[in-house]
């Protein structure tokens, strides 16, 4: 694709790196065969190619963004599954990163959609506040029918039957390693998930003790910044980072920085690019080179091989995965290594409509999204459900009966750790 900016543009970094991504665009198209988005709207400006013309425009032009093309932009998931298709290597990920901010910087939004959105990012990466939240959701939703506005509808909906009290777990410490220490790792601990489900962390906890693992919590770690980042708050995002990379590297020489969800790890590999600019370069690289998905690190230190499993598995792909970081097969090979039986939905490239805060803001699409995806799993006749990202069990969980439970829970389970707590009813 061509591009005219000028020189004086080009001297910011977000722009030059915009323009090495637009003139990698081909104008192909393959991406709208795989954008969830596309798929349910039919519009050409709700595909990765409409949007990256939207984008163009507006960077080239250097002005403020507009409505029309602040409301494409808010459509996009940010599954990345264009960058899985597309055979030119656009980086889409970094647009429109970088078009979320300048839309931040840019453009007044309505109030309603502004107090919105600062609620969210005031709430949500924080543990304590969010629980909060839940409970005051808990006690709203026999009243949401009465709400008028779609999207405060879907926040209610999603505080879950039960609110799981604090793990212990979660605070900062080393669980030394069952037998000889092998590796030395630190968990990154997640936000929201930390409030909605504290078995993911436990269970990646025994089962990496199991396998020789020193498992450290960092002190002052917090939420990854990847809720903010993708809402155009740099600001927000990069302390948020900042304060990780510190944690993490206060912790002296570890093997490996591993996270459970797989919407933080996309983030946290990215650390590199977002503070490419910045005095803590350096850092936030070690930091990114570290850092791997529990499945990913699983298939490097090996699981030990189990006998077959009277349980079949519907294994979901989370998007952050399968295309923001390119992991997968491990999943799906560790759950077969173990015993179990795995199954895959139709179209699993397709986003379920999570997407971080996306089946918040738009909970139209997004519980289409979610019809699409449980439908396909369902179809499969699974017994459960697995996936590797807290979000996405979120969502599917509350579109099926089927249960819903993370991949590392049922590759603890098999290896000697408890049987998942979603799993009590099941023989």
């Amino acid at each position: 694709m061509q591009t005219n900016f000028t020189a004086e543009q080009l001297a910011d970094p977000g722009v030059a790196r915009a323009n090495e991504i637009l003139r990698s665009c081909v104008h192909c198209g393959f991406c709208t065969a795989t954008c969830p988005s596309y798929q349910v709207l039919g519009d050409e400006l709700d595909s990765p190619r409409g949007r990256i013309y939207l984008i163009k425009d507006m960077l080239e032009a250097g002005r403020p963004a507009d409505a029309k093309t602040v409301k494409h932009i808010d459509r996009c998931l940010s599954c990345l599954a264009c960058m899985s298709t597309c055979p030119s290597g656009v980086h889409y990920m970094h647009l429109i990163d970088h078009a979320r901010a300048h839309v931040e910087k840019t453009y007044k939004r309505p109030p309603f959609d502004r107090l919105l959105r600062w609620t969210l990012a005031k709430i949500v990466p924080y543990p304590g506040r969010f629980r909060l939240a839940m409970l005051g959701a808990k006690i709203a939703k026999p009243f949401a029918r009465l709400l008028p506005d779609a999207r405060l509808r879907a926040m209610i909906s999603m505080a879950p039957k039960e609110i799981p009290p604090v793990s212990r777990n979660d605070d900062p410490q080393t669980f030394p390693a069952m037998g000889e220490r092998r590796y030395r790792v630190a968990l990154q601990i997640g936000c929201a998930q930390r409030a909605l489900n504290t078995d993911i962390n436990d269970a990646t906890i025994r089962l990496l003790r199991r396998l020789g693992c020193d498992v450290v919590i960092p002190k002052n770690l917090g939420c990854c910044g990847a809720l903010t980042h993708h809402m155009g708050r740099e600001g927000e995002s990069h302390d948020q980072a900042a304060r990780n990379i510190r944690a993490y590297l206060g912790e002296g020489e570890l093997d490996a920085i591993v996270i459970n969800t797989s919407g933080c790890g996309t983030t946290v590999k990215d650390y590199g690019h977002m503070f490419r600019n910045d005095p803590m370069a350096v850092e936030a690289a070690k930091v990114s080179g570290l850092t791997c998905d529990i499945s990913e690190f699983l298939q490097r230190i090996g699981l030990p091989e189990g006998a077959p499993k009277d349980l079949r598995v519907a294994y979901h792909a989370a998007c952050s995965l399968q295309h923001g970081q390119q992991v997968k097969t491990a999943p799906k090979d560790l759950l077969k290594r173990v015993g179990f039986t795995v199954v895959e939905p139709a179209d699993s490239h397709l986003c379920c409509g999570s997407a971080g805060t996306y089946n918040l803001l738009q909970p139209e699409i997004s519980a289409e999204l979610k019809r699409r995806k449980v439908a396909t799993l369902e179809a499969k006749a699974p017994q459960v459900i697995a996936a590797g990202n807290i979000g996405c069990m979120i969502q599917i969980g509350s579109g099926t009966g089927v249960p819903v439970v993370h991949t590392v829970e049922l590759l603890d389970w098999a290896t000697g750790g408890p049987k998942p707590r979603a799993l009590a009813d099941l023989p």
